[in-house]
């Protein structure tokens, strides 16, 4: 059974974890770096982290959200110059589901908990081009592709879970 919640301070080792052995320099997609501390840092500034466990308790997946103009990652720069969303929106990742977990339904339980905690707000995200399993996933979800942009030599694809009639 798949539970899901909100992170505490508590879960910053655990998410960093996933987080870093999904990494780009690893064999993953996730840009970035996280180690505990970039984890810690988000919570404590009331950045909302959707957690997915198991049973046990094992983290299964992590879904980071971030409120316009605390994520100054130069990626998120050029998303939010390629598509800036609505008033209300926010930044929608990275998401991590655990390699052992992927297929059952993980990413469905994060961004269903994701909709009850930012009720009527816009998610906006980016995903690689070349990551067309990520991709299919969040449009299977309903979010659509509203703009690309290029970075560092890399197409990147920005969705919006905004409905058309909504935008």
């Amino acid at each position: 059974m798949i539970k899901t919640r909100l992170a505490t301070a508590s879960d910053a080792g655990s998410i960093s974890a996933l987080l870093e052995a999904n990494a780009g320099e690893r064999g993953g997609m996730l840009l970035g770096q996280w180690p505990r501390e970039v984890i810690e840092t988000r919570i404590a500034s009331g950045q909302s982290i959707v957690i997915a466990t198991g049973d046990e308790g094992m983290l299964l997946g992590a879904l980071l959200t971030s409120e316009r103009g605390f994520d100054d990652a130069p990626p998120v720069r050029a998303m939010l110059k390629a598509w800036s969303g609505g008033p209300d929106a926010y930044v929608y990742g990275p998401v991590c589901v655990s390699q052992d977990a992927r297929g059952l339904g993980v990413l469905d339980a994060l961004y269903a908990e994701l909709q009850a905690t930012f009720s009527g707000r816009e998610a906006i995200l980016f995903i690689r081009e070349d990551n067309p399993r990520s991709l299919k996933a969040h449009l299977r979800l309903g979010m659509r592709e509203v703009a690309r942009y290029d970075f560092e030599g890399e197409v990147f694809i920005v969705l919006s879970d905004r409905s058309e009639q909504q935008a």
